[in-house]
Order: C-alpha cells, then sequence, then structure tokens
C-alpha cells in the first residue's frame, strides 16, 4: 500500500469531490475497473471527497457522468505539480530529484530487522544467527537467499516448531514459533520401574502394577528403584510389567543467604542530562563535546530508527544517552530488615523448584559478626514416582 500511495505521488494526484445520489454506484464502478480511490471522506449524504491518480481522472469522470455524478477537482498533489509549480526554482528541483534517487537507492536495501513470536526464545540470537548467513542492516535485498537463511536458523536451533522470513520494505521481519517441550513418552508396551525423581521420605505409596521396594517411611534418593517393573507369586516365576502406582514423599528444600549489616549502595540524586548522537548506518555523529559532568552515573541508552512508512526504514538512527547522577550511601541493616531480605532472596529461588503442597516453613538467623546468615527450610509433599524403562 506505502509503495502504491508513493507511486501516485510520483505520478501525480488529485483530490476530488463527487456529489450525487448514486455515489456507492460511483466508487463500486471505480474499483471494479481497477481505479485505486484513497483517502475517502463523506461531507453530506450526497457529497464524497477522495484522492485519485491524475492518470485514472478522466476515465473517472465518465463513470460519474454514467450514475449521474457531478466531479471537480479541489487539489492538486504530487511531482508533476511540483516541477509545474516551481520550473522556474531550478535548485529546488535539483534537490527533489536527488531526494528521490536517495530513497530508491536506499529501499533496495535491508535497514532494519525485527523478529516476532518469540516469548521464551531470545530474539538476538536468532537475528545473530540469520546476520551470520547473510541476513544483516545495509544487506541488498536481492542477494539475500531466505530459504537459506530460514534453513540455517533451523539447523541451528531445535527449539523452534516454525520460522519464516518476510521482507517488507526495507524491513526484514523474522517470524518464529516456539516448540513445546514435550515430556519423554515410554512406551506402555515396554516394561518399566518407577523411580525417583526426588531425594525425599516415603510418605505413601500404592502399585496398581509391579512390586513396592521401598514402604512408607523409607529415606530415599533420586534414582532409586520405588516400584520394580516386575511381579511374582508363590506359584509363578518372575515375570516383567509395566509398572503402574503412585508414591508421594515428603521432600526437604533448603536455601541460605548472607546479609551485610553494613551495606555501601548506589542512590540517584534527581540531576540528570541529557546527550544525543546520530548514526547513518554504521557512522555515528556526537553532538556533545564531552562526558557527562557527573562524577559517578548511570547511563540509560535509547534509539530510535527513523522510518517513512510502517516498514521502510532509513538507515538513520537517533540515539539519546541519559546520565543519571549517583552517590554512593552506607546502609545498616537491622536484624528484621536482614531477615526480610533474606527470606524474600530464598523464598525467589526455592518456590520455582517446589511442585507440591507445601507442609512446613522455618527460618533462622545467625549473627556472624558482619553478616546476618539467613537460613530457610522448605517441606513439601509431593509426587516423586517417575517412570524409568528397564535395560535389559
Amino acid at each position: 500500500m506505502q509503495f502504491k500511495l508513493i507511486d501516485n505521488y510520483i505520478k501525480g494526484f488529485v483530490r476530488i469531490e463527487v456529489e450525487g445520489y448514486y455515489i456507492e454506484r460511483f466508487i463500486n464502478n471505480c474499483m471494479t475497473k481497477g481505479i485505486f480511490l484513497w483517502g475517502i471522506t463523506r461531507k453530506r449524504g450526497t457529497i464524497i471527497q477522495a484522492k485519485i491518480n491524475i492518470n485514472d481522472f478522466k476515465q473517472a469522470v465518465t463513470i460519474a457522468k454514467k450514475h449521474g455524478c457531478k466531479i471537480k477537482i479541489k487539489r492538486k498533489s504530487g511531482v508533476p505539480f511540483l516541477i509545474k509549480r516551481y520550473k522556474k526554482r531550478r535548485l529546488f528541483f535539483i534537490l527533489l530529484v536527488v531526494v528521490f534517487i536517495v530513497i530508491f537507492g536506499i529501499s533496495k536495501f535491508i535497514w532494519n530487522i525485527d523478529i516476532t513470536g518469540n516469548e521464551k526464545i531470545n530474539g538476538q540470537e536468532i537475528i545473530e544467527i540469520a546476520r551470520e548467513n547473510g541476513l544483516k542492516v545495509g544487506t541488498l535485498k536481492s542477494s539475500i537467499n531466505v530459504e537459506e537463511i530460514i534453513n540455517k536458523i533451523r539447523l541451528a536451533r531445535n527449539d523452534l516448531a516454525w520460522i519464516g522470513i518476510e521482507i517488507k520494505g526495507t524491513n526484514a521481519i523474522i517470524k518464529v514459533v516456539e516448540a513445546e517441550e514435550k515430556p519423554e513418552i515410554v512406551d506402555e508396551n515396554s516394561f518399566t520401574n518407577i523411580v525417583a525423581s526426588k531425594d525425599g521420605e516415603i510418605t505413601s505409596i500404592s502399585a496398581q502394577n509391579g512390586t513396592i521396594l521401598t514402604p512408607k517411611g523409607t529415606q530415599v534418593k533420586k534414582g532409586d528403584v520405588l516400584i520394580a517393573g516386575y511381579m511374582e507369586g508363590k506359584y509363578t516365576d518372575r515375570y516383567y510389567v509395566n509398572s503402574n502406582g503412585e508414591v508421594k514423599a515428603k521432600v526437604i528444600y533448603s536455601g541460605t543467604e548472607k546479609i551485610s549489616k553494613k551495606e555501601t549502595k548506589k542512590q540517584e540524586t534527581g540531576n540528570i542530562n541529557k546527550k544525543y548522537a546520530i548514526k547513518f548506518n554504521n557512522f555515528k555523529i556526537n553532538f556533545y563535546k564531552k562526558l557527562s559532568k557527573f562524577k559517578n552515573y548511570d547511563t540509560i541508552y535509547e534509539s530510535k530508527k527513523i522510518k517513512i512508512f510502517s516498514n521502510f526504514y532509513l538507515p538513520i538512527e537517533f540515539i539519546q544517552y541519559t546520565n543519571y547522577e549517583v552517590e554512593e550511601v552506607e546502609l545498616t541493616h537491622t536484624e528484621d530488615e536482614a531477615k526480610e531480605l533474606g527470606k524474600q532472596a530464598i523464598e525467589e529461588r526455592l518456590e520455582k523448584l517446589i511442585e507440591g503442597d507445601i507442609i512446613d516453613k522455618t527460618i533462622e538467623m545467625i549473627d556472624n559478626g558482619t553478616y546476618y546468615e539467613v537460613k530457610m527450610i522448605y517441606t513439601s509433599i509431593e509426587n516423586i514416582g517417575t517412570k524409568e524403562e528397564i535395560k535389559f
């Protein structure tokens, strides 16, 4: 659509006003004849305004007369009318021609790369693989082998279910669909044991198929066989089965965090200053002579690529550096503050590991002189049985 509008601007277009009782028929007939109307607005029930290519105007007049509509030109726009208007201003005309030549040349290259569809995958990793295989900013579009790049990325990554690359204007859009992790499937016709997925103390165990080896109260280690994949009776020999059952255990998790009694931290003073730069592809011009006037500061980097339309990027990037002045302050933590800080840090780590119901949670504090040692112990009840194929 954007390129069609550019084409219309180059060839010239007019803003027209159409009046009549059969305007809808006029619009439909134009569409049937392949006449492109855009920017359509309705002034009243019987009057609309629209834009149309100058080359289609005569045909539109004929269609308007056919449906009893009046049509008139409200405004002329585009390159031919600009040239006519400024034909005595040669410098302006030359500059205009140069601008169009530059834009045409720029349109032949890729100036931006986007990635969509990724949630867990680091998009920059995919873009880096694409860059190594020929898809990078500044690359001539005609030299890009999209299928080859897609195949290279597929070979390099096993976490993608699908990948596609679409080139729009000067923008390359890498579209991905992440692969879902599939659990290991055990053949139901194979012989299996049920083994412990974690260390713990058995609280309950039941078997629908197989032989229980670890009764309630047994301490087990990860990998121990809990329900064996065989059965035997008083009058029968041992025979192997696909074991089935449930094993619940008390699992202990613990974590330790050291919190210094005195801590030096950076704190913003509220003073900031901003510096700017402009980048033309790989060439950067800084609009400042020296670094920040602050002795200690943190910098936030922001950049914005310039584009004419949604997918027509230019090789120009505006950069803003925001410097935040910071000062070092010494904090002294009380015992209660240290306990809370340690608790938050440990909980954040441990609760990602727990897969069952927490039945107990304890916290301990030890004063080690210059720091407090915070220790937390979680107890949970979890199903720790998992199937493992018997290897003979």
